[in-house]
């Protein structure tokens, strides 16, 4: 009695699946992939306080989209806290410096996520 409940109820959730629930929807492909000649790769975008910082930086090359992808990055990679504290490089380049050099443990660790959000903004914001 108990496999036959199993099997009635898998056959069920098997029954409430569609056929054509995959019709339609954008494909994501691998940054690491490349992108078939006709069709551009789109990059993903969030906002939050270091795509914030990035628009209202002075750097030539800024737009929504590449600060929106950069703001995916660090939701990726990065603590509330530590985006926080990556926004205050925006205004003050001096400021990642010390935190490298640094010999603190907490600077430390967190240059060490600081190094990952950048090679994962890199990777898939290009």
């Amino acid at each position: 009695m108990k496999y036959a409940l199993i099997v009635v109820m898998m056959l069920s959730l098997a029954a409430c699946s569609s056929p054509k629930r995959f019709e339609n929807k954008p494909r994501v492909t691998p940054a690491s992939a490349p992108a078939p000649a006709s069709v551009a790769r789109i990059a993903p975008v969030a906002s939050g306080p270091i795509s914030q910082a990035c628009l209202s930086s002075n750097r030539e090359v800024r737009s929504r989209a590449l600060c929106g992808c950069i703001q995916y990055a660090a939701n990726e990679t990065l603590t509330a806290s530590q985006q926080n504290r990556a926004v205050t490089f925006y205004s003050d380049p001096a400021a990642a410096q010390s935190v490298r050099q640094s010999d603190r443990t907490s600077d430390e660790r967190f240059w060490e996520a600081y190094r990952t959000y950048e090679e994962r903004a890199e990777a898939i914001c290009r």
